[in-house]
């Protein structure tokens, strides 16, 4: 049974890597074909209509496929694997393929989600296929779905330990002892594909093992102001959007998908028109922008804050396909980056590329509920303990001051 499952572990790190870079790679094709280039580079001399027309005629293409097959619409790895487990859900192969395309739709038209949660599942989805395809008993379903999970999410990160964190504190706590091999494994061999492909995320301005005090002090005025931008964030989608889903729809709930879409279509459009980039998963901004070493304005930083909660939350809403993950650590970084610059001019010479990490860091692990995750997401991108150390501090006081006034659920790949 052991090299039975070796081979099975094995076989999902594959597989998953393969898949991964296609999924990739094809957002990227897609986006150039539909904008005609490089966006940031295009959509200034596209027509106004037209980018309006994209977002908006993508969202009901979309909706109209996932009204097909709901298992498309996404969902937490733990329910994944427990509706599974249950015989509520079957993993089908054509249902694989149209997440892959109905995210790809989203993501390549503008919208303001991620790629970790669609390679989660298509990770779980592959190993699901595998497990089928190797007989194995029940009781290893879910653990075959925290591997493909963990594959999944190193594959699109091009970083394995973040993968693993991301399953454990999904659904592996109760494997971790028995099965952490095989994740450990599918990862690494799904990164190992994918890092002669796509690129990873890295800070590049980070020092290392040595700790300077002036980056600890600043960490105290960073944890309220970071607060801020969190409570923004959790405020407009908790609480403005959620009240209009629930109350204003009441009446109208037949046509919710319908407005909701009209509503995404619009404001990503207006997104794209302002600042294209404030709009798609945000990767662009964290490996591009937040590395660069010339200055960024910050009026356009806080722009592009605004423009990607509002767009994210929008995205939520109007049922586009994609996971949280990328979306919040660009508007953490970016917020992080904009705190350094103020302290810059105003207090102290801290460097705004750190709290860049920082800031991406905690975004993910208070809202998303991953503060292991955050932690490994701060050691990898930057291998710096002023870092980590920041990230361990801040993650769990801004948690704690999160919960004073907002319900963080569990996590979910949409929350």
């Amino acid at each position: 049974m052991i090299g039975k499952l070796i081979i099975a572990t094995i076989l999902t790190g594959i597989i998953t890597g393969v898949f991964i870079t296609f999924y990739e790679l094809l957002i990227i094709f897609l986006t150039y074909f539909i904008f005609m280039g490089n966006p940031v580079e295009t959509i200034p001399t596209l027509p106004i209509w037209y980018i309006y027309f994209v977002p908006t005629v993508a969202i009901f293409l979309v909706n109209y496929i996932s009204s097909k097959d709901s298992h498309i619409k996404e969902y937490g790895v733990n329910e994944i694997a427990e509706s599974v487990y249950e015989n509520r859900m079957i993993l089908k192969i054509k249902t694989l393929f149209l997440k892959v395309l109905t995210s790809a739709l989203s993501l390549s038209t503008g919208y303001m989600v991620g790629t970790e949660g669609p390679s989660a599942s298509i990770g779980a989805m592959i190993a699901y296929q595998i497990h089928r395809l190797f007989h194995f008993p029940k009781m290893f379903i879910k653990m075959m779905i925290s591997v493909g999970a963990s594959a999944g999410v190193a594959a699109i990160f091009v970083s394995p330990l973040t993968g693993m964190a991301f399953a454990i504190e999904n659904i592996a706590y109760q494997f971790i002892k028995q099965y952490v091999s095989y994740l450990i494994l599918a990862s690494v061999i799904a990164f190992a594909i994918t890092l002669n492909f796509l690129e990873p995320i890295t800070f590049f301005h980070s020092s290392g093992r040595h700790i300077d005090n002036d980056y600890i002090i600043a960490t105290l005025f960073f944890i309220p102001f970071i607060t801020l931008f969190i409570y923004l964030y959790l405020f407009l989608k908790t609480k403005l959007l959620y009240f209009i889903d629930i109350e204003i729809f009441k009446t109208f709930h037949r046509y919710r998908n319908h407005i909701f879409a009209l509503i995404g279509g619009g404001v990503i459009g207006t997104i794209l028109l302002i600042e294209p980039h404030a709009a798609f998963s945000g990767k662009e901004i964290v490996m591009k922008l937040i590395n660069n070493e010339n200055p960024i304005p910050i009026f356009l930083i806080f722009l592009i804050i605004f423009l990607r909660i509002v767009g994210t939350t929008v995205a939520i809403y109007a049922n586009a396909v994609g996971g949280l993950f990328l979306p919040l650590m660009s508007i953490g970084a970016l917020t992080g980056y904009g705190f350094g610059e103020l302290m810059k001019i105003y207090l102290f010479p801290v460097e705004p590329f750190y709290f860049a990490a920082i800031g991406a860091s905690i975004f993910v692990g208070v809202i998303m509920r991953l503060p292991l995750t955050a932690v490994i997401l701060a050691m990898e991108t930057t291998f710096d303990y002023n870092v980590v150390i920041a990230t361990g501090i801040s993650v769990g006081v801004v948690q704690y001051l999160s919960t004073l006034y907002f319900d963080i659920k569990a996590h979910s790949n949409k929350l």
